[in-house]
């Protein structure tokens, strides 16, 4: 954080307004009283496209408006409409075929050889003779000096890739990167002209996992807004590949020697073709906003997401509504609180959002969408403060963030923490993948620094021992299932907390002239950087 010396009028000035911002009162029994109202069984478990979409929404709305906040949607409106297009494979549709340097043909099986979706555009996919090329994991991380793809040119053809990162601190040790996405490999992959991403697995024919995964291959599949448009997507096993011309088991020690570099399959083309059905699932977020007094068109966004999964009336016994108290009434409740006590504040510099997502369980979907369509442009919003599933618990020494050592907003977190007498740390549990499971990550991957603070497990009465193993008893207990209901048990005092702590940088950054940054190790900064004329 970068600190100015001031003095006289304004001096006086910044001190008046950090004694109104100090004023906040954050309501356990509030917080409490509104996440039982939307957790309750009328609002149908929240799912999107639902009348417990309508219920949610119309609730939100009306409560914004009781506070006197503005719409903060498109044209005016609180609402910013979401239309998800859903595709189902076509029986029998998908084709495939590759033609070696003796220009022989062979005819590829789909769903023992290859699998094939065309989940992407029209739902159409049909090529012939395109050239096929094998770029290794497929990642190109300039700040890691790392380049799978070197100089070879893959526009028009077909690139396979392998899944994951290759291991090591240079990819975050045991805390995956975003390279390891099969989302981040299509980017790349589309960015440099490619027609389609097919992954190469590791495993036979014949294995239980790649069984496991044809067979699921015709579920309905949600286009993830913004996604890269390439024409199919695609995956082929072990004994495939080796017909082609690759030898996994040769092939898989180079991938992580950084000396790797992508190359062409010698006079290898291949011809695909397949079909979907698609339809459309209309969801929507919700925004409100305080607008800035002196620069408006820079945002701060506080976010958080009001669905959940609904009713399963498959469900074993008798409970077959999925409240989602905890995930996410609660996060959505704080997102509305911070409005309340914001409400209250000086008029901020900037404009503040409190955005509600729709179709987080969905695969973080509102979130993508807003990215991909944003309503306050990205490179003029100064950060994501996102809220998911409030602590639950007394009050905590730390405060875990997901993607320690992303950006320097976990550094003023910290700064306000240690105020407390508190510290920011880690999630401390790379192997769930955090990072990228929450609304935070669409911005992240778009660029805009994004902090997502967790559950606190360092509990002051009673220490860490005790706190880690009551977290883990109600994830275990309760996450996405019908006992995540509302009790009049659960102790807030954490997320009042918190949330405290997230009003104070909210505040702080909405005052500030400032922009948080990327730190030199992270795959985000160069997305950001593409954009620094924006903000100057």
């Amino acid at each position: 954080m970068h600190r100015r010396f001031i003095s006289g009028v304004a001096a006086a000035a910044l001190l008046f307004a950090a004694g109104a911002a100090s004023a906040q009162d954050f309501s356990a029994q509030r917080l409490s009283d509104d996440i039982r109202a939307i957790s309750a069984d009328d609002f149908q478990g929240r799912y999107p496209g639902t009348d417990g979409e309508k219920k949610t929404l119309d609730w939100l709305q009306a409560q914004y408006e009781a506070m006197g906040l503005e719409p903060g949607g498109p044209n005016g409106q609180w609402l910013q409409v979401i239309d998800l297009k859903r595709f189902t494979p076509v029986a029998d549709a998908a084709k495939a075929s590759w033609t070696g340097a003796d220009g022989q043909t062979h005819v590829l099986t789909p769903g023992t050889d290859i699998i094939l979706r065309a989940a992407t555009n029209d739902g159409k996919a049909t090529i012939a003779g395109a050239g096929v090329v094998f770029v290794g994991h497929g990642i190109f991380a300039p700040e890691r000096g790392w380049d799978d793809y070197g100089d070879l040119d893959v526009a028009g053809k077909i690139v396979l890739v392998v899944s994951g990162e290759p291991d090591g601190d240079l990819f975050n040790g045991p805390y995956a990167t975003n390279y390891q996405s099969g989302a981040y490999k299509a980017d790349e992959a589309k960015r440099r002209g490619a027609l389609g991403v097919i992954t190469v697995s590791k495993t036979s024919a014949t294995d239980a996992a790649w069984t496991r995964t044809a067979q699921g291959n015709s579920r309905t599949r949600t286009l993830t807004p913004g996604a890269a448009d390439l024409e199919f997507s695609g995956a082929i096993n072990a004994d495939t590949a080796k017909t082609l011309g690759l030898d996994m088991a040769e092939l898989t020690p180079r991938l992580g020697t950084g000396d790797f570099r992508a190359f062409a399959l010698p006079g290898v083309t291949l011809s695909v073709e397949t079909a979907e059905t698609i339809d459309t699932l209309r969801t929507h977020n919700l925004l409100a906003r305080i607008p800035g007094a002196k620069r408006p068109h820079e945002t701060v966004i506080y976010s958080a997401h009001w669905d959940h999964v609904g009713i399963n009336e498959h469900a074993a016994g008798d409970d077959k509504v999925f409240n989602g108290a905890w995930d996410n009434a609660s996060g959505t409740i704080g997102v509305l609180e911070m409005a309340r006590q914001l409400k209250g504040a000086p008029a901020p510099d900037r404009t503040i959002v409190f955005a509600h997502m729709a179709a987080e369980e969905m695969g973080l979907l509102g979130a993508y969408a807003y990215a991909a369509d944003p309503v306050y442009p990205l490179e003029t919003t100064v950060a994501d403060i996102n809220i998911d599933m409030l602590p639950l618990s007394g009050p905590t020494r730390d405060v875990p963030i997901f993607g320690k050592g992303q950006n320097s907003l976990e550094d003023d977190l910290q700064a306000l923490a240690e105020k407390e007498g508190r510290y920011v740390s880690d999630d401390g549990q790379p192997e769930q993948g955090f990072y990228y499971r929450s609304d935070h990550f669409p911005f992240a991957r778009a660029g805009v620094p994004a902090l997502m603070p967790w559950h606190g497990v360092d509990w002051v009465e009673g220490g860490r021992e005790a706190g880690l193993a009551a977290w883990k008893a109600k994830f275990g207990a309760d996450y996405h299932k019908p006992t995540d209901e509302w009790s009049a048990d659960w102790d807030l005092r954490s997320a009042v907390e918190n949330l405290t702590l997230l009003y104070r940088l909210g505040l702080q950054l909405a005052n500030s002239d400032e922009w948080p940054t990327w730190k030199p190790t992270s795959e985000f900064g160069q997305v950001r950087a593409a954009s620094d004329a924006a903000r100057k």
